[in-house]
């Protein structure tokens, strides 16, 4: 992007109209840890409050919210309760137990927050805090004010000896509290406090199957967290990884799998919706679903990390996405489905909630569904290549629904769509998208050649061709000497940096290494990638936004492959040091580096783990 676009977006977010109070109510993006159960996740604040959780699934009706709004939100906060307290977050080592420590002249403690993983027979999902002494005598306060379905259903409140219950026609919560509850008008609170050795456990659960609010003991809370300890390292251990950047991978892998929905395999692009690409901006989407594109770079993480059941879980959902292939108006596929595989994923706006940061709309559903995204055949098809050549052989009925989605290509590749990312201002011939159109083909073709699978190779190849030839022709622009953004414009575009990555075109050809030199000149910035200018190219959205994660590991993978080793290891390092305290990406960070964007985002934590791979092997 350029200098002048670069500071037309920083102006924005230091002047748009979002609230000016905001940043006393809103703790930034990056200040949060991510914490599940593979059903959801929840977002616990550095300042101990707990301010998205959703209830009992990624895409359910949230019942914490404030991060969307601070007022009508929900939140669950424990906290000292006296000033002069500092805290510092981080992980149980290699597992997703969080832990956050409060510091003070009186004394140290730390909320550990975790979600047990629920076995095959149990059905209930529970959030635990569980505040443990560590040093001096520390006093604490607890404040649980729950808001269900996003803030617009009122809930009923029943106090016991102890605990309590939040009851809606649609849901029922207990809280089990070791401590006696004081009842606010919509919620509870109490004053606690633990010496050196104490520990104190909260522990929130759905009350499903008309079941009794349970009670907890310290016993049965610590076992609980010996338990989901010992879960996610026994995990983690199943990693084959042993490269430079071991950390980060490994938290990118743990932080992956607490995106995946379990009972289908599914993985969310990110657990939130409407966090802003731009403060102030209108840029907010619902990313509580499962896009198509993911899967080649889910399944070709996993596979290389060795998490083989994991792959098997997420192809098993493509699986049946392609079975049921039943078509609408935009191809046999839409580019994302529900984590349960449901089509319908209807837009509405929250106008009741006022955004991160006062930065709205609030989205959920998301309307881009029913967009025609011709890229999603070919990360269809080279995620089913990946897992036919690492991970169980084809079967044949699966290559019966494939071989009809690829004759559909064959004849529907060359038309105008949205592409990639998803923009509002009208279809066009976008590289990418015939890119990708031309992997779908290329990997039909090899898997059938190497399988001797039936299938009409000689017209699939000349389709492919075809494709091929017309990218060089027309997605090429001799003035720019570059590959472009689509056909008519010679505006740059951060996605063709996947072309030596998908084998379209060998990493240090003259025409690459060219493309390379303008996307590094005109899209980079001291290593962070912008997707596109959309100064230069409209694409129907208000506002700008900041610099895309995913992109920028693109880009370091992009100057490995072409032999430009120091630069992708200065560049990929430049990245970690972007990372939350915790290890975590948001969707983009803004031009003082803050996160911006769903929070955290399975994409980005994908292409790191690409990036590590290629840099180790070719570092050697």
């Amino acid at each position: 992007m350029t200098g002048a676009a670069a500071r037309t977006s920083e102006e924005s977010l230091l002047e748009g109209p979002h609230d000016s109070g905001a940043s006393e109510r809103y703790p930034p993006i990056a200040d949060h840890g991510l914490i599940g159960d593979m059903h959801s996740v929840a977002l616990v604040s550095t300042g101990g409050t707990v301010d998205w959780y959703c209830c009992p699934r990624f895409d359910a009706p949230s019942l914490f919210a404030a991060i969307l709004d601070s007022e009508r939100g929900g939140h669950w906060r424990i906290a000292p309760s006296r000033a002069g307290w500092k805290s510092k977050q981080l992980y149980f080592p290699d597992t997703n137990v969080l832990l956050t420590r409060f510091l003070s002249e009186e004394g140290v403690a730390e909320v550990q927050d975790f979600m047990p993983v629920k076995g095959p027979h149990e059905n209930s999902h529970r959030l635990m805090r569980r505040v443990v002494g560590v040093r001096g005598r520390l006093h604490f306060e607890i404040e649980v004010e729950p808001r269900f379905d996003y803030g617009r259903e009122r809930h009923e409140l029943r106090m016991h000896e102890r605990g309590a219950v939040f009851e809606t026609d649609a849901l029922e919560i207990a809280l089990a509290s070791p401590v006696a509850l004081e009842r606010t008008e919509t919620g509870v609170r109490a004053s606690f406090e633990v010496a050196t050795g104490d520990s104190v456990t909260f522990v929130l659960d759905d009350v499903l199957d008309g079941r009794k609010p349970r009670s907890y003991d310290e016993e049965d809370t610590r076992a609980a967290f010996e338990e989901t300890v010992a879960y996610w390292r026994r995990w983690l251990d199943r990693s084959r990884y042993t490269g430079r950047w071991r950390e980060m991978v490994h938290r990118s892998a743990l932080t992956l799998k607490l995106l995946t929905y379990a009972p289908t395999g599914a993985i969310v692009a990110a657990p939130t919706t409407s966090l802003p690409e731009e403060l102030g901006g209108g840029r907010n989407w619902d990313y509580r679903y499962t896009w198509i594109r993911d899967a080649a770079f889910s399944l070709f993480a996993l596979l290389r990390l060795g998490f083989t059941d994991e792959a098997q879980a997420f192809m098993g959902w493509l699986t049946d996405r392609f079975r049921d292939s039943k078509g609408c108006a935009s191809g046999p596929l839409q580019i994302m489905y529900g984590i349960d595989g449901r089509r319908d994923l209807p837009e509405q706006t929250l106008p009741h909630l006022e955004g991160y940061a006062g930065s709205g709309p609030v989205r959920i559903g998301n309307e881009a569904a029913d967009q025609l995204q011709l890229d999603i055949y070919g990360e269809l098809m080279d995620s089913v290549y990946l897992y036919n050549k690492y991970g169980t052989p084809l079967y044949h009925d699966a290559w019966e629904d494939l071989s009809r989605i690829v004759e559909w290509v064959c004849e529907n590749w060359d038309q105008a769509d949205e592409g990639i990312w998803e923009t509002r201002g009208g279809r066009r011939h976008f590289t990418y998208s015939r890119l990708m159109s031309w992997v779908s083909l290329e990997r039909a073709v090899r898997i059938a050649r190497q399988r001797g699978l039936p299938a009409d190779i000689v017209r699939w190849s000349a389709q492919r061709d075809r494709i091929y030839r017309q990218i060089m022709e027309r997605g090429w622009h001799p003035g720019r000497g570059a590959f472009v953004q689509h056909y008519e414009t010679e505006v740059l575009d951060a996605s063709v940096l996947l072309m030596p990555l998908v084998k379209f075109i060998a990493p240090t050809d003259p025409r690459w290494l060219s493309t390379l030199d303008a996307i590094s000149n005109e899209l980079v910035s001291d290593s962070l990638v912008y997707r596109y200018n959309p100064q230069a190219s409209p694409d129907g959205l208000e506002g700008d936004e900041g610099t895309f994660s995913m992109c920028s590991f693109w880009y370091v993978e992009a100057l490995a492959r072409a032999g430009r080793l120091e630069e992708a290891r200065l560049a990929f390092e430049k990245m970690l040091t972007y990372a939350n305290h915790l290890g975590l990406y948001s969707e983009e960070i803004g031009p003082t580096g803050e996160q911006l964007g769903n929070f955290p985002q399975a994409f980005t934590h994908l292409a790191l783990i690409s990036a590590a791979f290629t840099l180790d092997r070719e570092l050697g």
